[in-house]
């Protein structure tokens, strides 16, 4: 009895919440910028999704909560991830700063 080999995992997409971002060309930071600019373009975009079907919800032209429950929570998660990034980002600075020269 023959055991068939295990496929490599090909093709890893992104959660669907932040822009895929590939490696950056320039070495100035402007992609990085590009990014993050993006990132919160998308948060914003999650935001207002997620209000104006929650107030199509709660005036009753809203037919699929589900829909509803789904954008809050896919806004409420990319926000809490926006955050833990800018809590890393100051977190490095602030460990920069305490290098000694």
């Amino acid at each position: 009895m023959t055991i068939p080999a295990i496929a490599p995992v090909s093709g890893v997409t992104g959660t669907g919440y932040l822009p895929a971002v590939k490696a950056p060309a320039a070495t100035d930071g402007s992609s990085f910028g590009a990014a993050l600019a993006g990132a919160v373009d998308n948060v914003q975009q999650l935001k207002t999704t997620s209000n104006d079907l929650a107030v199509k919800a709660v005036t009753g032209d809203l037919n699929d909560i589900h829909s509803a429950t789904l954008a809050a929570t896919r806004a409420q998660v990319t926000l809490e991830m926006v955050a833990a990034f800018r809590n890393k980002g100051v977190d490095g600075i602030n460990e920069i700063m305490r290098m000694q020269a």
